[in-house]
Formats: structure tokens, C-alpha cells, sequence
């Protein structure tokens, strides 16, 4: 099977043009699309996401899965009702796309509070997007997400289990920064994943290009395509500092900014460093040539 590789494009250019040429230079599949000329894919129009479509065939590029927010509201005081007509939407949008996936989450959970005791409200309201999804060529793919009901992999485990059609989406950098152990997680939730996010972090939570971190990106990579698992998502996160440049030329604090090892001049810099990085694992297991 054909590992696919595809990226959040949005943080190689805002624009969408900057996008195309971002996918093509990196000789990637396509996207995971989220913003598009600075507007969510959750908004844009039925007519300017045919649009996209048609660009994107032109340029020989697919969406593998609509990058939404969708759940990504409170579940004390977000609106779930205009949620679910955003959804419906939203399903729309990745029909027209041709997305295989449409990327959800599980409500963030007040600070402080313990998660456990919204459990059911969680799984009534995920609930509630699976039926909306039913009839619709799309797979619903839920995303653990730092401060979100399904931030650990045993509230992952629950979601998934509660709502078996509900696939996952496996984000090491992510479970790092929720303090959870990206092996024992990955061991878990195995069964479950539909495809990855490759974004590593180290123990301090700052996000790095992927096998710097403690994420065991290489390891759970290996794993999965073992598996029979073929898509990943570079979603690169990385530091970018504009000013850097300056700074190198004689500013104070040129030291300091060098300190850091990940920090790249540009969007696209960053990048390019994180579908390189990906790449080098690819190679080094043997499943990149």
C-alpha cells in the first residue's frame, strides 16, 4: 500500500495559490484542508469550495480530510446547536472536496473541572454528528486535543468504543503535551486510528519537527504502516521568528533567539523542515525512496 502523505497547507501561505506550490514542491499528495486564503474550510461557500476542488484536480492534488473545528467549543458554554448546523455544513463542504475524512473533536472541558463527569453529554453530542453524517461518503475523525474531552487515550478509548463509527486521529505531539506516554497511548488506540499527525514535542510541550521530540514518532510510524495504515498529516507547528534575520545581523539578542534549535525564518522555511524531517524517518525505516 502506497504511503500517502499529505499537510496542513495553510502553514506553508495563507494564500492558496502559496498552498498549491508548497504541496507540489514538497511532492506531497495533498491536504488537509483548514483555511483557505484566510478563511475556514467550516466557511467557505459551496460554490468557491467546487472551486477549490477544481484547482486542486488541476494541479493533480486531493483533500484527504476536512481539518474542522468542529467540537472544538465549550461544552459548558458553546452553542451546540449552531454547532450542528455548522456541521451540517461542513459535511456539505467535504462532499463537494472530496474528502475522505472530516476531522472532530470532543468539547473542551471547563479548567479545573474533571472530565469524567461529562462523559455521556460527550458521547449524546458525538452522537448526534454521527447521525447527521449517516448517508454522507465521509468518515468522522475524532482528534485528541489538549484540554478537550478526549485528551487522554482512555477518554479516547471511551469515544471510540461508545461510537464505533468514530475513527481517530493519532497526534503524538499532542499526548505529549497532556503528559501521556505516546507508546502506551498508541498501543491502545491502535485499533481505532484512521490515519496520523505528524507532530513531535519535547517534554516541555514546545513542538518540534518530528523525531526531535520524545513523541516516538519513528516507532508508532512503523507500527502503523505495519498495520496497514498508508496517510499522515504534517502539521508543523513550528517556531517561525521573522525578525531572526535582523537580530543574526548585530541585535542584542541574536544570541538568545540562536539558542533555540527549531526556530525558522519563515512559514514556509518551517514547512519544508517538518515534510523533510518526516521524510528522513520514512527513509531511514525503509518505506521512503
Amino acid at each position: 500500500m502506497k504511503t500517502e502523505i499529505y499537510a496542513f497547507a495553510d502553514e506553508a501561505a495563507s494564500d492558496f495559490e502559496g498552498q498549491i506550490a508548497a504541496m507540489k514542491d514538497n511532492g506531497l499528495d495533498g491536504l488537509e484542508i483548514r483555511n483557505v486564503d484566510g478563511t475556514n474550510v467550516s466557511e467557505i461557500t459551496e460554490q468557491n469550495a467546487a472551486q477549490i476542488r477544481k484547482r486542486l484536480d488541476g494541479a493533480g492534488l486531493k483533500v484527504c480530510s476536512v481539518g474542522s473545528p468542529l467540537g472544538k467549543t465549550g461544552i459548558e458554554d458553546g452553542n451546540f446547536e449552531e454547532e450542528l448546523e455548522r456541521f451540517r455544513h461542513t459535511l456539505n463542504i467535504a462532499g463537494i472536496l472530496g474528502a475522505e475524512c472530516l476531522r472532530i473533536f470532543s468539547f473542551y472541558i471547563p479548567s479545573g473541572a474533571n472530565p469524567d463527569i461529562y462523559k455521556n453529554e460527550v458521547i449524546e453530542r458525538l452522537g448526534k454528528f454521527c447521525e447527521l453524517a449517516e448517508g454522507h461518503s465521509v468518515t468522522l475523525c475524532h482528534e485528541n486535543e489538549k484540554g478537550i474531552y478526549g485528551d487522554t487515550a482512555k477518554r479516547c478509548a471511551q469515544i471510540h468504543m461508545a461510537l464505533p463509527e468514530i475513527r481517530g486521529v493519532f497526534d503524538p505531539a499532542n499526548f505529549v503535551q497532556c503528559g501521556e506516554d505516546t507508546l502506551e497511548a498508541w498501543k491502545l488506540l491502535k485499533p481505532y486510528i484512521k490515519y496520523m499527525h505528524i507532530k513531535d514535542a519535547l517534554p516541555d510541550g514546545d513542538v518540534v519537527p518530528a523525531g526531535r521530540g520524545i513523541g516516538n514518532v519513528g516507532i508508532i510510524v512503523k507500527d502503523f504502516i505495519s498495520a496497514g495504515g498508508s496517510k499522515f498529516t504534517v502539521e508543523p507547528h513550528l517556531t517561525v521568528f521573522e525578525g531572526f534575520e535582523a537580530l543574526e545581523r548585530g541585535a542584542k539578542k541574536a544570541g538568545e533567539a540562536a539558542e533555540k534549535r527549531f526556530v525558522y525564518k519563515s512559514a514556509r522555511e518551517a514547512f519544508d523542515a517538518a515534510c523533510r524531517e518526516f521524510k528522513n524517518i520514512l527513509t531511514e525505516e525503509g518505506l521512503w525512496k
